[in-house]
């Protein structure tokens, strides 16, 4: 068996699979790392696999394909290059698919497929072989405890199935953090019913397990066994019988007990006969079962025609798959009704091999993988079929010549699609925002289908990132020598060595999309392109592209992934609604009270532990620098703020400058040791005094009740390692503030710390403490501000006269490097204070995800979600043909979870529509002047056409005209132009890429009734 050798594998590289550690957690990644994967195939679809499991840190991969490598591989094997045909496929493969992972060795079974051969592996996946021998594999799995998954694509059709044994235990069965949540009270009763607080939502579900804490009263329940939950309400469950427990008093929390379930599957002979389908598009309902048939048909034929499939668009073959199709059906105890055309369709793309197609099987065939190692996630219970025939092009009448191959490396592309569609495909232009997981999957699926590699085609791709180690486990373009590279350009070069005919096709830049950037992204840019394809990862980013798209009338496919979960969407011209007609609720935002002096969860204190970190280490730094180098700072920049905050940046600008500035590293040791005091024990000591624990409301209840946490000042200890771990990393932070050098000597750090004289601290009358968020008596005030006191620290601030050269450096967070100290100090800043409050700490890997807003991430979905992408994107290309036009109906907007798994797929939402009079118009119109119109020009034109008159013109965030307008200015500007009028607001000429002003009017009718009409495009340049 040959082999690559690789380091070993004992310990999870953090750093390389953080962001899949947040999705499988380290449990999971401990078993997948124990775990030996078998592959057989080598093919599109086998390569897509292997490459996602091999990302994702199995314990090694072994591929069996010894069939040579033929030109037809290279429509969607994109480890294959020309120079590899007549090689085996999957010994030329292998070292390619090694660079993807240093700690998965990669080999090739290089014996016979027997079933002696597969004895030793956790799971093994079959792609490419016949039925007979998958049968003969599968039954020798079932029995010998090793997980069986077989997948297939053939052209737009794909299925996957699981056989895990009969006694497959999941661990967790979705892969969600498990719930907690606060309790009112709890019955004494046969039902046990338990009544949370109302502020949030239980989200518990029937059947799932609870435990709990810190009750009082009915203390038996404090970290009892798990008991099944019975869901009566929003914010009410039951856990039975608790009328031999103590009475409830107070308090509690509930937290959710993950338990692991047993699955049980059929072998694949026995699933043959008696299938379970998991519906991957609920509008297709009739589909599974038909290509359940359909597929062992296609398998019949083959055994019949020794191997080989039926030919791209030749009718006597689809007559005989039709024929066996029959003869299977009739035999079957589930006989399900025939589609002649479905099995025609299937027949003719038996040979097709589509990339975005294997990147959706490949995605979900991998998870499987990843479920089968791990136990983590639930696993498809048997088939899943998925198709995509949507995507044939409008008025797509396929023959067979046109079908045919030709010796070319997209022959199986032009099975399914044909040559006329393959030359649209070759000369689309599209412009892909961003090169990161998904932008590096559609790269690979556009170079492989042959995109923009026509004459007229083009790819325009832009990414401001650099590459970081932490991408290397799912932006599989990149290898760890191109860390530090740009995104972009090396994107651009991986593909074009996967397809050299996109060489010299895409156009890389570095520029981020965005109002900045427009005379870049100009109309010229637009005119150059047909579509836009998003794989970004910030909202603001995505409308601003959206809002290009719909001034353009650009198309635009939208996605993105969340662990397992991924979305899609796709953005036709007039057809659908624009991405940002519709929006997410906004997060939900923790009360600023409950931040400073309430906190009753772990993601309150990381919360508050960031905002300090920004408070001690980056803000004063900045404002410090502000003062030295800002020309009479106090009088400008200060002037704009209110008292409270001019207060408190003046206080850090003497503090850093003067009062607490170090010469050394032990000075800032001290610093530390003072702040420590500050936050743990004076500040609670006087929350205590001014809330003490038995305070009473104005209601006559206890103040200190849930969700309220009654704390405890801490007395510093050195040697706690926890207060230890606050001292050392917010020393060598401030340390880093003034240019000083720090130390990691714990030893040094706790007797510097333990040596610290602190004044013992007395509680002040009289300070406000906000007790919630509706009580504005003891907010912060400008009012409480007194002036002396900011006269005196502007007198005693140095002269930045006497400072020259004289700055700090901001501590930028930087959650990715582990030596900076800056997820050391928030996670110990963060456990602290949760010590404060008796709540249970985070250790330092999920702090780092809260405080860090880390996206968790992994390769499975992204494969998938790329696909799904890909799909539409056939459906744009081939949209029109003559006349006749795609429906919205045949576009797919879709949400998946693999880790359940779920798939929904639904029609877009069609524009929304306004009428006035006979107008009827969505936000994807416009009324055009097609050159530099007057203010009266427009208002003539919309009263004399339309009756309606008009109120209220902007542009450009600024304001033209309106009715309550100073007259004279307003008579001025009405015989000027759009150009003339913005110039006399900004005083500075329209930028020369500016060729189109888009005006936005309010207006009412002759009835005084405000009316909606459509923005207005002034071209004001030719």
């Amino acid at each position: 068996m040959a082999s690559t050798s690789k380091p070993a594998h004992s310990e999870i590289d953090e750093s390389l699979y953080s962001r899949q550690l947040y999705v499988l957690g380290i449990e999971a990644m401990r078993k997948m790392s124990a775990s030996n994967v078998l592959i057989v195939g080598l093919k599109g679809l086998g390569c897509e696999i292997a490459k996602n499991v091999i990302l994702a840190g199995v314990k090694s991969v072994s591929l069996y394909d010894p069939e040579k490598v033929q030109i037809a591989d290279l429509s969607s094997q994109f480890y294959l290059t020309k120079e590899d045909i007549g090689k085996p496929r999957a010994e030329v493969s292998a070292p390619r698919l090694a660079e993807l992972n240093q700690y998965v060795p990669v080999s090739v079974l290089d014996k016979e497929l027997t079933v002696e051969a597969i004895s030793g592996f956790k799971c093994v996946v079959v792609t490419d072989i016949s039925l007979e021998k998958k049968l003969e594999l599968s039954e020798y799995a079932h029995k010998n405890g090793i997980c069986f998954i077989s997948t297939e694509t053939r052209g737009l059709f794909g299925y996957v199935f699981n056989d895990f044994g009969e006694k497959f235990i999941v661990e967790d069965t979705n892969g969600e953090q498990p719930l907690s949540g606060m309790i009112a009270s709890i019955e004494q009763s046969p039902e046990g019913v338990v009544t949370c607080l109302d502020e949030t939502r239980h989200g518990l579900e029937d059947g799932q397990y609870v435990t709990f804490s810190e009750i009082k009263g009915m203390t038996e329940l404090n970290g009892c066994e798990p008991r099944k939950v019975t869901v009566l309400g929003p914010y009410t469950f039951s856990i039975g019988d608790t009328t031999s427990l103590g009475t409830y008093v107070s308090g509690g929390l509930f937290q959710q007990v993950k338990m692991p379930s047993q699955i049980s599957f059929a072998s694949f002979k026995d699933a043959l006969e008696n299938p379970e389908f998991l519906f991957s598009d609920f509008a297709k309902f009739d589909r599974p079962a038909q290509l359940h048939v359909g597929f062992q048909a296609l398998h019949a034929f083959s055994k019949a025609n020794s191997g080989k499939k039926p030919r791209p668009g030749n009718n006597e073959d689809a007559a005989e798959i039709i024929r066996l199709a029959n003869e299977i059906n009739n035999k079957w105890s589930q006989k399900t009704e025939l589609s002649d055309e479905l099995l025609t369709k299937l027949s003719y793309q038996a040979t097709g091999d589509i990339p975005p197609m294997n990147g959706v099987l490949g995605g979900i065939a991998a998870q499987e993988v990843l479920k089968a190692c791990t136990g983590k996630f639930s696993p498809i219970h048997n088939f899943m079929y998925f198709d995509a025939l949507e995507c044939l092009p409008v008025g797509f009448k396929p023959t067979e010549a046109d079908l045919a191959p030709s010796g070319s490396r997209y022959d199986g592309q032009i099975a399914v699609f044909g040559r006329e569609f393959q030359a649209k495909v070759a000369n689309h232009r599209e412009f892909l925002v961003g090169s990161g997981a998904i932008g590096c999957e559609m790269l690979k699926n556009w170079a492989m289908m042959g995109l923009a590699t026509g004459p007229k085609g083009t790819i325009h791709v832009t990414d401001m990132d650099t590459i970081e180690k932490s991408n290397l486990n799912r932006q599989f373009l990149f290898r760890p020598k191109d860390v530090g590279s740009l995104k972009s350009v090396t994107a651009a070069a991986a593909v074009s060595e996967m397809n050299p005919d996109i060489s010299g096709k895409i156009v890389t830049r570095e520029d981020r999309v965005g109002p900045a950037t427009e005379n870049i992204y100009n109309d010229g840019f637009f005119d150059g392109i047909d579509g836009v394809t998003n794989a970004l990862d910030n909202v603001e980013t995505r409308r601003y592209v959206d809002s290009r798209c719909v001034f353009y009338k650009k198309s635009l496919l939208e996605s993105g992934t969340l662990g397992t979960k991924g979305n899609t969407q796709v953005v036709v011209p007039y057809l659908t609604e624009s991405y940002s007609a519709s929006s997410d609720p906004p997060e939900k935002s923790i009360p600023m009270c409950t931040l400073k002096n309430f906190p009753n969860a772990i993601e309150h204190t990381i919360q508050w532990a960031r905002d300090l970190f920004a408070g001690l280490f980056v803000q004063p730094a900045e404002n410090v620098n502000a003062y030295l180098t800002t020309p009479d700072f106090i009088e400008t920049s200060l002037s704009k703020n209110g008292e409270v905050e001019k207060l408190q940046t003046l206080t850090s600008i003497r503090d850093y400058l003067a009062t607490d500035k170090p010469l050394t590293f032990d000075d800032c040791i001290v610093w530390a040791r003072k702040r420590f005091e500050e936050l743990y024990y004076n500040t609670i000591s006087q929350l205590l005094f001014n809330f003490p624990k038995d305070s009473i409301t104005s209601t006559g209840q206890p103040f200190w009740s849930p969700p309220k946490r009654s704390p405890d000042a801490i007395k510093f200890d050195a040697t706690n390692s926890l207060h230890i771990d606050f001292i050392l990393s917010a020393a060598n932070l401030h340390a880093f503030n003034y240019g000083l050098k720090g130390s990691v000597d714990r030893e040094h750090v706790k007797t510097v710390a333990a040596a610290v004289k602190v004044p013992e601290f007395t509680p002040k009358s009289g300070v406000k403490i906000q007790a919630n968020e509706n009580d504005t008596a003891n907010a912060d005030s400008d009012a409480d501000v007194n002036v002396d006191s900011i006269n005196s620290i502007i007198e005693s601030l140095p002269d930045p006269a006497n400072l020259a050269g004289v700055r700090l450096v901001p501590a930028d967070f930087e959650k990715d490097d582990d030596s900076n100290f800056h997820i050391d100090f928030i996670t110990a800043a963060s456990n602290l204070r949760a010590t404060n409050y008796d709540i249970s700490p985070a250790d330092r890997f999920r702090t780092k995800q809260i405080a860090g807003k880390i996206i968790p991430a992994i390769a499975t979905t992204t494969s998938l979600v790329a696909g799904l992408v890909c799909l539409e994107l056939y459906k744009i290309i081939g949209s029109e043909c003559g006349d006749e036009k795609r429906i919205i109906d045949d576009y797919k907007n879709g949400f998946v979870n693999l880790a359940l798994p779920f798939f929904a797929f639904s029609e877009p939402i069609p524009p929304v529509k306004h009428k006035y009079g006979d107008i009827e118009f969505s936000d994807w119109d416009s009324f055009a002047f097609d050159h530099d119109a007057t203010l009266q020009e427009v208002m003539d034109y919309f009263m004399s056409k339309y009756k309606i008159e008009v109120e209220v013109i902007s542009a450009n965030s600024s304001m033209l005209y309106s009715t309550f307008m100073d007259k004279k200015k307003a008579e001025t500007r009405k015989s000027m132009t759009v150009t003339e009028i913005l110039k006399s607001i900004s005083h500075k000429d329209l930028p020369e890429h500016v060729k189109t002003v888009v005006l936005v009017m309010s207006c009412c009718d002759e009835d005084g009734e405000d009316v909606e009409v459509p923005d207005i495009h002034v071209r004001v340049r030719k």
